[in-house]
């Protein structure tokens, strides 16, 4: 507040000699104007938005109700954390162990017995070794936690490149899979309605199934962080048990059954040298991509509670052990049995394949529908978490009900309808997919690790991840390439808002997107 001093009277000499005394100085406000005014008519900074730059009570835009009591606690990915280790193995679960574990014996009849157990484990051992370094990466600077993939880039790579590394590659796996999934939970209520109807009911176009599926998500999506969406994941991870289990004990029943008259052929599917190469490679890309938790790990680590004594990576790797270990029990039997039962007759889902008892197809069915609500969920919060933060920070949006309504309501209105135009998508998705498949669960992290921890040159852990960066830098030149001649072969029946054939009608050599 600015002030004017005003000179009084000089006082009097008290006797000769007597030294003068300073004047007296009276201080008078030349204004009216408190603190508390001023911030009523300054425009505060463009980018307030924590809650250590909040104004004062009652002053400015938040209110004591609206502002966070820490700095970013209002988001969905931090919003608590009390989740116990058990809470990381389901999260987890639900997000690696896709309905794309039921196309894996396809992917064998393209690789064979040989290549094809051994892409299987090599690809378990890998990610399984990148997720550990995500792990240790949370909080390896001290007193400081990296709850996002993309603050973990920053890190690494800087501020403005980290985020360029980073985001993109995790929106497309993410937002993809919203997606994909969406397509899924609808083909998948498609399939359960015409297997429980046998033809005795009206045909329902896909489109409608989607939007069914879709309107679940209206409702879940307004769940405000990882916490509240426990429940939901620990259902799909019980189902993507149950519906894996489901596929590989129907294949050994079929394969020991004596009304087998056939012996299965393991021959490559394909007979021509250009054929088998193509198919040898999408093949790959569809092993590799069934891991794609990676996008989601620290986010899930974030919602675990740590302490100086207690770091969140103890509990966080011991939930991530226990989901690897359900992780395996889940796709090796599926794509083995699976294969072993039918070889290179498979098709591209073994749920079609089997196609009886009906009762437990159906069944199936529905269990993947529930697996892939929770997914999407998964999958989403972190997409949630960008968008809010972008609305709040920069356009000035307050946190609560009606951001998530309005911001989460217009997602999953745009994932309904790129679904409901493109039912193709998941095909398009294995070719630009893996740019950022592979780099998010295969190779990035080993980048990141070398660069915070810079091991010595040439010793194991050197070693150990270069390897892992050339095998995925392999996997992410090479696996776009069989995606993209299926798009060619295909892209003369790619239309939009096509409907697929039901259950009933789907040929063996149909793509079937579960």
């Amino acid at each position: 507040m600015t002030l004017l001093a005003s000179s009084g009277s000089l006082p009097a000499m008290a006797s000769t000699g007597e030294a003068l005394s300073p004047p007296a100085m009276e201080m008078r406000p030349l204004d009216t104007y408190s603190p508390a005014k001023l911030a009523t008519v300054a425009v505060p900074p463009k980018g307030r938005r924590r809650a250590s730059d909040a104004p004062p009570e009652g002053v400015g835009r938040w209110s004591a109700q609206e502002k966070p009591t820490t700095d970013d606690d209002w988001l969905p990915v931090n919003a608590r954390r009390n989740a116990k280790w058990w809470y990381a193995a389901f999260h987890n679960v639900t997000a690696m162990v896709g309905a794309g574990v039921l196309t894996l014996p396809y992917a064998m009849s393209e690789l064979g017995w040989g290549v094809g157990v051994t892409v299987l484990i090599l690809s378990w051992i890998i990610t399984v070794y990148t997720l550990w370094q995500m792990v240790e990466m949370h909080e390896c600077v001290p007193g400081k936690r990296f709850d996002r993939y993309h603050e973990l880039g920053q890190h690494a790579f800087g501020e403005k490149l980290g985020l360029w590394i980073v985001v993109p590659q995790q929106l497309v796996v993410e937002v993809g899979l919203n997606i994909v999934y969406m397509i899924t939970g609808g083909q998948s209520l498609h399939k359960f309605h015409d297997v429980v109807c046998h033809g005795r009911c009206k045909d329902i176009k896909l489109r409608y199934f989607i939007m069914i599926f879709a309107s679940v998500h209206f409702v879940l999506s307004q769940l405000p962080d990882f916490h509240s969406i426990s429940s939901v994941s620990l259902a799909a991870a019980v189902m993507s048990v149950s519906y894996s289990a489901i596929a590989w004990i129907a294949s050994a029943a079929h394969g020991v059954s004596a009304d087998t008259d056939a012996v299965a052929d393991y021959r490559l599917r394909a007979t021509t040298t250009p054929g088998k190469v193509f198919g040898f490679l999408g093949a790959l890309g569809d092993v590799a991509f069934t891991y794609a938790g990676h996008n989601v790990v620290l986010e899930i680590q974030a919602t675990i509670p740590s302490a100086p004594g207690k770091p969140s990576k103890k509990p966080m790797w011991k939930g991530v052990v226990v989901a690897y270990v359900i992780i395996a029990a889940c796709y090796l039997p599926v794509a083995l049995v699976g294969y072993w039962a039918f070889g290179n007759d498979v098709d591209e889902n073994i749920l079609i394949t089997l196609n009886r008892p009906r009762w437990l197809i159906a069944a199936a069915n529905m269990m993947v529908v529930v697996h892939v609500v929770g997914s999407y969920q998964v999958y989403a919060m972190p997409v949630f978490d960008m968008i809010e933060t972008v609305l709040v920070r920069k356009y000035w949006f307050r946190p609560g009900l009606r951001l998530r309504l309005i911001s989460r309501t217009v997602y999953v209105a745009l994932t309904m309808f790129v679904a409901i135009t493109f039912p193709f998508f998941s095909e398009l998705l294995s070719f630009f997919g893996g740019f950022a498949y592979a780099p998010t669960s295969y190779f990035l992290p080993c980048i990141m690790w070398l660069i915070i921890y810079k091991p010595r040159r040439f010793s194991l852990s050197w070693f150990t991840n270069w390897i892992c960066i050339v095998i995925g830098v392999l996997l992410m030149v090479l696996s776009p390439i069989g995606g993209l001649r299926q798009i060619i072969l295909k892209i003369k029946t790619y239309k939009f808002y096509q409907d697929y054939p039901s259950l009933s009608q789907a040929p063996s050599s149909a793509k079937t997107s579960f």
